[in-house]
């Protein structure tokens, strides 16, 4: 199934298609705040990193992070969008308790860059989704809601606000709405943090809202050419989530419209334990905002020979890695995707390939057992006790039919529990593969011998049967022996 078929949503009375514009968060990864000196951290105590300006005190007065600007510049160069040689900041006006100028200093209008396109995969299918605008921005602080945290501080009906993360630098990349379906959003999610992650601007994790995307969603009659009223699922961090609320919330447009009502222009908030949405209020539009320019800030005038420095400076992205992997390794493409996505993942599988293994089944071990255990240890690639050497070193010994496939996964095991080496796991736990021909010669005989029922299936064109009899064979020998050997003694003594 292709991503356009995927899209189609089959209603009452006619067919549908979802229409999906992503706007996507991405705090960057800086010392210090956007408009201040202030440091970014994580994880410390309330209110200890703020100052007047990130305070909005009477008279102070902003400077913009030139490092912050760069990052934004390699996000936007990396999107393959037009870097606007003059952009200007503006005030987007709202009052919330965690914007204590009771206006975030955002760009509007005049924007960093603009008019680029992310391409990204949905299975077998090459997708292309235009990007409107790459924006710079501050971030707001951090509420903490009635019990846990704000319970503890101020009283179990309470919320408090943490001024840490106020004016964080802050990245947002708009989309335009070519974003077929939910599957699709979510794959152009996974493989825009990649990228993102990749241009070393922020860790993107989503645990602690580094990243986060609102989704704007409406359905539109096969075939037409016009953008229904829209609604928004805002501030989601979840891969998973993002994707069921979408799909939740298509069925629900459809019914109102086949049932001759409208759709209200309106932020939604999805639950995950029901799996539906529910309304928050009207979506605010630009003209909500009073935005105006930021008279504390000039324009931000960009030298095209310092943009030609960042982009020189790239490193190769993950589209162009996972090309490279299909081309230099004979990866499949969703194989290579997997691996060449994320960098770290790809630069410890070139490590292993460089050990001289053969790189489709490096690529298997890193993709299956590697994997797995980052997941289940809470690791990140190149860390922890399988080095690229050691697994490398375990894949030449299945390669070698020293140990096999079965064996080398408790292998694995063992060498991440008992911190050893491969080979000496092999040899102290007796793993390693039975390929004498003489006692796999006398096991097959006594198989043979014992089944002369399966024998004469068999012989009477039951090939099947031969599978049968190499389990008993597998059995007999603890599961160690060669299973190609024995296949091959099998069948020279069936053919007897």
């Amino acid at each position: 199934m292709t991503a356009a078929t995927d899209a189609i949503v089959r209603g009452a009375t006619r067919d549908w298609e979802p229409v999906i514009g992503l706007e996507v968060h991405v705090e960057l990864d800086t010392a210090t705040k956007m408009f201040c000196s202030c440091a970014v951290t994580k994880g410390d105590p309330p209110n200890t990193h703020t100052c007047p300006v990130c305070l909005a005190h009477p008279g102070a007065l902003p400077v913009v992070n030139q490092r912050a600007v760069e990052y934004a510049t390699r996000i936007a160069l990396a999107l393959n969008c037009t870097v606007r040689p003059r952009n200007v900041f503006h005030r987007k006006n709202y009052f919330y308790p965690d914007l204590p100028k009771a206006y975030q200093i955002s760009q509007f209008d005049e924007p960093l860059a603009v008019d680029g396109w992310f391409e990204y995969w949905v299975g077998d299918e090459k997708l292309r989704c235009r990007v409107n605008r790459v924006h710079m921005e501050e971030d707001a602080a951090k509420l903490v809601h009635a019990g846990g945290e704000a319970g503890r501080i101020a009283g179990s009906d309470s919320s408090v606000v943490d001024f840490n993360r106020g004016g964080t630098p802050l990245i947002e990349i708009v989309t335009e709405p070519d974003i077929p379906s939910p599957a699709a959003a979510r794959e152009f999610l996974q493989q825009m943090r990649d990228l993102v992650v990749e241009l070393g601007v922020s860790a993107c994790t989503m645990e602690e809202g580094q990243v986060r995307w609102d989704a704007n969603i409406s359905v539109r009659p096969v075939g037409s050419g016009e953008l229904g009223t829209r609604t928004e699922l805002k501030n989601m961090n979840s891969f998973r989530f993002l994707q069921q609320a979408l799909e939740s919330e298509l069925p629900r447009q459809i019914a109102v419209l086949e049932a001759g009502g409208r759709i209200d222009q309106e932020t939604l908030h999805f639950d995950p334990d029901t799996g539906t949405t529910t309304p928050l209020r009207s979506k605010e539009e630009a003209h909500d905002y009073r935005y105006f320019p930021e008279p504390d800030l000039v324009p931000l005038v960009m030298d095209p020979a310092w943009v030609d420095e960042v982009r020189a400076a790239l490193p190769e992205l993950p589209a162009a890695r996972v090309v490279r992997f299909m081309e230099r390794y004979g990866l499949a493409r969703a194989d290579a995707l997997v691996i060449g996505g994320p960098g770290a993942l790809a630069r410890f599988y070139e490590a292993v390939v460089a050990e001289g293994v053969d790189p489709k089944l490096a690529a298997n071990w890193t993709m299956g057992e590697y994997l797995a255990h980052l997941n289940a240890a809470g690791l990140e690639p190149g860390h922890g006790h399988v080095t690229p050497e050691r697994l490398a070193a375990l894949v030449r010994l299945v390669a070698d039919g020293v140990v096999s496939t079965s064996a080398a996964k408790d292998v694995f095991a063992k060498m991440i529990e008992e911190r050893g080496e491969p080979a000496d796991v092999v040899e102290r736990h007796g793993l390693a593969q039975l390929s004498d021909v003489a006692a796999l010669e006398a096991a097959v005989a006594e198989v043979v011998a014992g089944h002369p029922s399966q024998v004469e299936q068999y012989r009477a064109g039951k090939q099947q049967v031969l599978g049968f009899l190499v389990g008993q064979v597998m059995k007999a020998t603890g599961g160690r022996a060669n299973p190609k050997l024995v296949n091959d003694l099998l069948r020279t003594a069936l053919d007897r």
